[in-house]
């Protein structure tokens, strides 16, 4: 009998994508997901008339896994790239008053192609953009996938660079936050480093900044349910599974609430704590390490104007504790003259368990601050969203835990952004682990294929 039955359990980025892929080389899929939807945390909802994103997520171009995710969906014109980086960047705590600073890249080579606007960068002194400029030239130099780097933090090693601590706020830390989850004394010199060396230092249009324009469950949930559905996987939502046992055959149980599954093949692509209850003995040699890999939130704060406060689609913060703002009003279906903005709110331990009462009066006031538009303008609606263990916690030591795609036991692969991907925990981190897990598992059954993303091979 051909060994050809694959189960995937998850159906976030990594799982959708895994499934894709073992179902393109001709295996019979079956993915399973608790929830109704498909999209794990990148998804939406309806609040009203609003098409709401639980969060607001983005990408660059140098993240070619999901990149590849969108092409196999046909969503790629739906979630385009900016055609050049442009990040304005506002400072509302300047002694003059608040300073509007880009950071931009032109047409020049790397390094050079972020060299003129560092120079007129307005939040740091000439000094200090000196500073940045040989740092940058050192992190070149680091191999992220070095294990020393993963024990230290991107603060020391940034010290020891002369980057004073308003250089990490103005710039280390606005990029670092946003995509690490954590500021730089909790980050991993590793992860850190392969965050700025490939977003910033690798390629000139690396850091080119893409985003959906339509809701995200559009994308990850409506989108991939019709590419796994004319790839033939069979797709069940609102099942959770319970259980994994080896059959006498060498396959795998897969016990469901009612019923068992058998396969082949098994990709667990759900979060590690539920990974680790799913594990059968002698898959990991040491499961526990899966219960040390920390979680951090972010938190995502909503509000309507009946009026545009905001002129740019996105822009983030310095002197307060807004971070980036992003204009949501089209891809959310408001059509009455109103704005609907959404606040990311990344590393929010302070804030994630704080009434919506709390939050609307700090954050209200931050905008009027950072937008004087606002200051007319009336409220709608404000409404926030959380998630409490939104990412794994990128912090000194966490690559030590992080497991591959191939565990011990054989035929189960294990998937999620919080395995060994070298990325941090991103929509890129969660595709790039669930194509590693589906070619592992095909180079074992003996039917390799060419891996999309041939450097992740």
């Amino acid at each position: 009998m051909t060994a050809d039955r694959a189960v995937v359990i998850g159906g976030g980025l990594a799982g959708v994508s895994a499934a894709l892929q073992l179902a393109d080389a001709g295996m019979r899929v079956t993915l399973l997901e608790g929830r109704p939807r498909l999209g794990g945390l990148a998804f939406s909802f309806k609040r009203g008339d609003l098409d709401v994103d639980n969060g607001q997520h983005v990408y660059l171009r140098c993240c070619t896994g999901y990149r590849w995710f969108l092409d196999r969906i046909d969503g790629a014109d739906l979630a385009p790239l900016q055609d050049r980086l442009d990040v304005p960047v506002l400072d509302v705590a300047h002694p003059g008053g608040p300073r509007l600073g880009r950071l931009r890249r032109s047409a020049l080579p790397v390094p050079l192609h972020l060299a003129g606007s560092l120079a007129r960068y307005p939040h740091l002194s000439l000094a200090e953009r000196a500073s940045v400029g040989r740092a940058a030239l050192a992190l070149r130099r680091l191999d992220p996938a070095d294990p020393a780097l993963d024990g230290l933090d991107f603060a020391t090693w940034l010290a020891r660079y002369g980057q004073t601590p308003r250089t990490i706020e103005a710039l280390w830390d606005l990029v670092g936050i946003a995509t690490l989850n954590a500021t730089a004394e909790q980050s991993s010199l590793g992860l850190a480093a392969m965050v700025f060396k490939t977003g910033l230092l690798s390629e000139n249009g690396a850091a080119d900044i893409g985003w959906a324009r339509v809701p995200l469950g559009d994308l990850h949930d409506t989108l991939a349910r019709k590419a796994l559905d004319a790839a033939g996987v069979h797709t069940e939502l609102r099942t959770r599974v319970t259980g994994l046992t080896r059959t006498p055959e060498g396959g795998w149980s897969v016990a469901a609430e009612d019923r068992t599954i058998d396969a082949d093949t098994v990709v667990l692509a759900v979060p590690q704590r539920e990974a680790h209850g799913l594990l059968p003995a002698g898959a990991l040699e040491d499961p526990d390490k899966l219960l040390d890999i920390g979680t951090a939130p972010i938190l995502n704060v909503h509000v309507v104007y009946d009026r545009k406060v905001l002129k740019q689609p996105f822009f983030a913060a310095l002197g307060s504790p807004v971070q980036w703002v992003f204009d949501r009003t089209d891809s959310s279906g408001l059509a009455d003259g109103g704005q609907y903005l959404a606040l990311s709110q990344s590393v929010a331990h302070d804030d994630i368990d704080e009434p919506v009462s709390v939050l609307r009066a700090k954050y209200l006031p931050e905008l009027e601050r950072l937008l004087p538009a606002a200051r007319g303008a009336k409220v709608r609606d404000f409404f926030v969203t959380r998630e409490r263990t939104a990412t794994f916690a990128p912090t000194p030591g966490v690559g030590r835990l992080r497991p591959p795609a191939r565990t011990g036991a054989p035929g189960l692969y294990l998937a999620g952004a919080w395995t060994a991907t070298g990325w941090p925990a991103t929509m890129e981190s969660a595709v790039r682990s669930g194509l590693n897990a589906a070619h592992a598992a095909l180079a074992a059954l003996g039917r390799p294929r060419e891996h999309p993303l041939q450097e992740a091979a």
